[in-house]
């Protein structure tokens, strides 16, 4: 036995304070006794300072030595030293016989003065508080002690035990009483609040207060008996001072619940109201009346204010599960709609909206442009929908549709018949910044039928629409079906997006570099950065396999930011050794409408120390044609900061010579199609030397893409070609396998 209660300590507990505390205990009692030689008898009552003064100091230890409860200890600590503080001034003031009265009554006073601290430190053992509840409610806490002080001095009253005591004295008494009830009361409360029904420390401590209760009960019975009840007070200390000692047993803390403060606040206005009653069939004295009428007011008070509490958490609530932009329902809202509809085991149809261009508004007409033209769709779409139907904003430019489908009714024909209503809602233009601006949208619909038990029922339908609505974008058709087999592709590729979406940030895309050789000279003079992903699962991903994603679901900025951070460090240990070499990182339609970049890469370049002209980014014509007027403005943009401009994939598109006018082009990419075909078609040779030419009189460069063989590569020179890249220089590899000092031709 023994052993087991040494595995219980805590590790280092100081068991001499246990003794310490004993011996105080002893020494009270023997006082009690009238066993102390005469001269002893006036220090009765500081016989009990050794008991406190052993279980503040034993405290002391628990608070600050043992992190676990360490505010729960600290409060109980404090209100120890209440206690002896309390007690030591009144044995001091019981030594003088001309204060030795207001001394033994004054010390009666210590459990109010310590009540504060130790109920404090009761409540929140193994709690924590909520938005509408705190566990340490000192307000609820003091309104119950004066309840109960009214409670108790109707009943001294009642019962007649008042007789022996005068009005100074029987205050403190019924306050001692009622402090020690309400503390043993909430200690043991303590043991399923906060559950620690498996934990004996609650008890221990509710019998620690029950010897603050019994000493009250001493004084009432025989008021000439203040050490008796001194030692009762000490005794408690040893109960105290073991609970503080004991391991806490593993418990989860518990919050408070906004149910379990109404109740407290609701108690005790019963309890004052009682105290009230019972008063009107009496005699009631001042101090009874005072104590019941601030019981009641201030439970009434911690009523209101729980009250407030509750309807400011409805309020939050309600603003938690709203869109503070449109105030349509958030996400959250329409998760929250669906799991009601599937507790009804409902079918239902389950639409995806996004807007088309959204990004070119925000862009070419600022955030609140795009702020506002949401707040018009929220408004265009929300009369199209029946009473029942719920429409939300997810974020960004997404929005959602949840449709209970009718008994009888036509699943399929319900969500087709929704996605045209929606779809019909964009065929007039929005009027933003005084401007008509037509805008569409992708929408994707699914059905199925949710269910109480089917936990992932929401997130499918979600994932369903989500690929449906890729398919529309993708095909331009508006709105799509989901349709398992035809969307399998679709779904891999929305797990695709997430997981490009993680990669971008967590340091998965690398960069692959290919040569760009001088014809003249045979020396590397420019390299090109190639992204790639590699991939945590699928290993080492193509472009191909990922930029389209990119760019359909908004991850382009964040890829090409993260692609030019990468290639302009790497230019910059690059040039380290190789002084003018050059950069080369494409371009995506997304980028050209982003008119903040050209500030971005301004700034890159700056903080690593690389010219702009070492860096050339790669349009292709295609890209250029999306938005002429907004792409030529980025371009000029990025030209006036020193970047080079380069025309990729020269010859394949449809205003190349019109571009060559009015755009800064450094640099010329003939396309690895007329690369291939230059020897054995005279066109294709025709067409090169007359771009080579056109190229020269306007002082740009022409690299030709694709040389795979020594005869194509003397041809470009003989045609005046500039550069050349291509696998008979080097494949692209990573920056550390990248070879710079490829042989001069002779």
């Amino acid at each position: 036995m023994p052993v087991r209660s040494r595995v219980r300590l805590l590790p280092g507990a100081p068991l001499w304070l246990l003794a310490v505390i004993a011996a105080g205990v002893a020494a009270q009692a023997a006082a009690a006794a009238g066993r102390l030689p005469a001269p002893l008898e006036p220090y009765a009552l500081l016989m009990a300072l050794p008991a406190y003064g052993g279980l503040v100091t034993l405290l002391l230890w628990r608070s600050r030595i043992v992190d676990q409860e360490r505010d729960v200890w600290a409060r109980l600590r404090m209100g120890a030293t209440a206690l002896a503080g309390v007690t030591a001034l009144g044995g001091v003031l019981a030594v003088f016989p001309a204060t030795h009265a207001v001394g033994t009554t004054g010390a009666l006073w210590a459990p109010l003065v310590a009540y504060v601290f130790l109920y404090g430190g009761v409540v929140r053992w193994n709690r924590f508080g909520t938005e509408v509840a705190d566990p340490d409610n000192l307000l609820t806490g003091v309104a119950a002690l004066l309840s109960w002080v009214a409670l108790t001095l109707v009943s001294v009253e009642a019962l007649g035990g008042a007789d022996s005591l005068t009005t100074a004295q029987l205050n403190p008494v019924a306050v001692q009483l009622a402090a020690g009830q309400l503390l043993f009361i909430t200690a043991l409360l303590q043991r399923v609040l906060g559950d620690l029904r498996r934990d004996v420390r609650p008890v221990l401590l509710a019998c620690g207060f029950g010897g603050i209760d019994l000493t009250g009960y001493l004084v009432l019975g025989d008021v000439a008996a203040p050490a008796w009840a001194a030692t009762s007070g000490t005794a408690a200390c040893l109960f105290i001072a073991v609970a503080a000692l004991i391991r806490p047993l593993p418990a989860t803390p518990r919050p408070t619940d906004a149910a379990s403060s109404m109740a407290g606040a609701f108690t005790v206005i019963v309890l004052g109201g009682a105290a009230l009653v019972a008063a009107g069939f009496s005699d009631p004295s001042v101090a009874m009346l005072v104590c019941a009428g601030l019981a009641v007011l201030g439970g009434g008070v911690r009523l209101l204010i729980g009250v407030r509490d509750l309807a400011q958490l409805a309020t939050t609530r309600a603003e938690a599960l709203t869109d503070q932009l449109t105030t349509l329902p958030n996400r959250r809202a329409v998760l929250r709609r669906m799991d009601e509809l599937g507790a009804r085991n409902t079918a239902v149809a389950f639409a995806l909206l996004d807007l088309d261009r959204f990004k070119e508004v925000n862009d070419g007409l600022g955030h609140g442009a795009g702020d506002d033209l949401l707040r018009q769709v929220a408004a265009r779409l929300s009369p199209v929908l029946r009473t029942g139907d719920l429409l939300g904003r997810l974020g960004g430019d997404e929005f959602a549709v949840v449709v209970a489908v009718e008994p009888g009714a036509s699943a399929e024909d319900t969500a087709e018949h929704l996605c045209r209503r929606l779809r019909e809602q964009f065929t007039e233009p929005f009027v933003l910044d005084g401007l008509a601006v037509h805008v569409g949208a992708s929408i994707g619909a699914t059905i199925g039928r949710l269910s109480a038990g089917d936990a992932e029922a929401s997130a499918r339908l979600l994932g369903e629409a989500d690929a449906a609505m890729y398919d529309a974008k993708r095909g331009g058709g508006g709105f799509a079906l989901y349709d398992g087999a035809r969307h399998a592709e679709s779904g891999t590729a929305l797990t695709l997006v997430e997981e490009l979406r993680a990669g971008i940030t967590g340091g998965q895309l690398v960069l692959h570099h290919q040569q760009q050789v001088d014809m003249r000279t045979g020396r590397v003079v420019g390299v090109e950065a190639l992204v790639r992903w590699q991939h945590p699962r699928l290993g080492l991903l193509q472009p191909a396999r990922f930029l389209d994603l990119a760019e359909a679901h908004g991850l382009m900025d964040a890829l090409t930011d993260e692609v030019l951070g990468q290639a302009v460090r790497q230019l910059a240990r690059w040039r380290a050794t190789v002084p003018d070499l050059r950069m080369s990182v494409n371009l995506s339609p997304s980028n050209l409408l982003d008119t903040v970049l050209p500030d971005r890469l301004a700034v890159l370049l700056a903080e690593v120390g690389v010219p702009a002209e070492a860096l050339t980014l790669e349009v292709t014509e295609t890209v250029l044609l999306r938005d002429p007027e907004r792409s030529r403005a980025v371009v000029a943009a990025l030209s006036a900061h020193g970047v080079e401009i380069s025309i990729d994939d020269f010859g394949t598109g449809y205003c190349s010579l019109a571009y060559l006018r009015d755009l800064s082009v450094s640099e010329l990419k003939l396309d690895r199609s007329f690369t291939a075909d230059l020897l054995r078609d005279p066109r294709t040779e025709a067409i090169v030397a007359s771009v080579v030419e056109l190229a020269h009189r306007l002082d740009v460069r022409v690299i030709a893409e694709g040389v795979e063989d020594e005869v194509t590569l003397a041809r470009l020179a003989e045609l005046g070609c500039d550069q050349t890249q291509g696998y008979l220089h080097g494949r692209p590899v990573p920056a550390d396998e990248l070879r710079l000092d490829l042989t001069p031709a002779p």
